[in-house]
């Protein structure tokens, strides 16, 4: 398969009155053309600054990108120009942000906000021909062109988030970043946007970063998986890789976490502890102090990713040297 989007050892932090922030620390992964990766993690484990960097989108002054590739299509993103950029986002590159309810100007129409994406990336085209492909785009996520002239404020939850995904795929984009797109939503709304990125993923050819918390998900979706802790991926894999093979403690207690509606359990098992503060992490594995199945070199020894078997990359020394973490 085709490689396109290869992010290399990427590192951003952000400055603080607490010192220095490290959000993302030597993330490296890739997506080949018409692939889906899910990043999974805790709250706060650099999913959505990953996700921001290949947008270029850090948030400035205090957020910067200190070292790695980001190569989109052979070239790197981090050596792009502000103006090369605007072209990239929206018309190669576009991203579903978590939250619709304030995704969508609430005093532009719908239509509008989907037809100033069109214009934006399309050279000699009518406001007729804009007018169009935006109507176009709203029945394509089964919203009725109708309701063109229709602002935010009149659509359900589920239907704004549905708005939002025309919008970021208004110029067919090679690669689609869905930041937790379902958070705010019930659960059969849910299951309906998922099954309409799906449907639009395979119809548009369009590649896609699936940034969740929700490992069901995932499985339903994803190609392969990235598991986020503390800014760093700890492990990375197929499907099979991960639900099947798991390795890193962390990963282990997640599924571990999750309710299994075969077992007769009373309560929950949940990974004790918090993540580190990432303005003052762990000499040692980030992990070590949550951790059940820690060596004592684990506190003082900062593990390598390595490959435990084809395309199976795992940070944690128990792990590599084939020690059992799998309960």
């Amino acid at each position: 398969m085709e490689r396109f989007l290869d992010v290399r050892d990427l590192n951003v932090e952000f400055g603080s009155d607490r010192g220095v922030v490290r959000a993302v620390n030597h993330v490296s992964f890739h997506i080949n053309k018409g692939e889906t990766i899910g990043l999974v993690g805790e709250t706060g484990a650099g999913k959505t600054t990953t996700a921001l960097s290949i947008m270029q989108l850090v948030p400035g002054p205090h957020g910067r990108i200190t070292a790695g590739e980001l190569l989109f299509e052979g070239e790197d993103l981090l050596k792009k120009s502000e103006r090369e950029m605007r072209k990239i986002r929206g018309g190669k590159i576009s991203m579903i942000f978590q939250d619709p309810m304030t995704s969508l100007n609430p005093v532009v129409t719908v239509g509008d906000q989907i037809a100033e994406v069109i214009k934006l990336h399309s050279e000699r085209i009518s406001r007729q021909e804009i007018r169009k492909r935006a109507e176009n785009m709203l029945e394509l996520v089964g919203i009725p062109a109708a309701r063109y002239e229709e602002y935010p404020h009149q659509f359900s939850g589920g239907m704004k988030q549905r708005v939002v995904i025309a919008i970021a795929l208004a110029c067919n984009p090679e690669l689609l970043i869905a930041d937790e797109p379902t958070t705010a939503l019930d659960v059969t709304i849910q299951a309906q946007v998922l099954a309409l990125m799906a449907r639009l993923k395979k119809e548009l050819n369009t590649s896609m970063i699936l940034i969740t918390h929700d490992l069901g998900v995932v499985a339903g979706e994803c190609d392969r998986v990235a598991i986020m802790y503390a800014g760093e991926i700890v492990e990375y894999g197929s499907l099979k890789n991960i639900y099947k093979e798991t390795k890193h403690p962390y990963t282990i207690g997640l599924f571990g976490s999750i309710p299994n509606i075969d077992k007769k359990d009373t309560r929950l098992v949940p990974i004790p502890g918090l993540m580190p503060d990432p303005a003052n992490l762990p000499k040692g594995c980030c992990f070590a102090p949550r951790c059940q199945y820690r060596l004592p070199e684990c506190e003082s020894c900062h593990p390598q990713t390595a490959e435990v078997s084809p395309g199976h990359f795992v940070k944690c020394l128990r792990a590599q040297e084939g020690g059992r973490t799998n309960g």
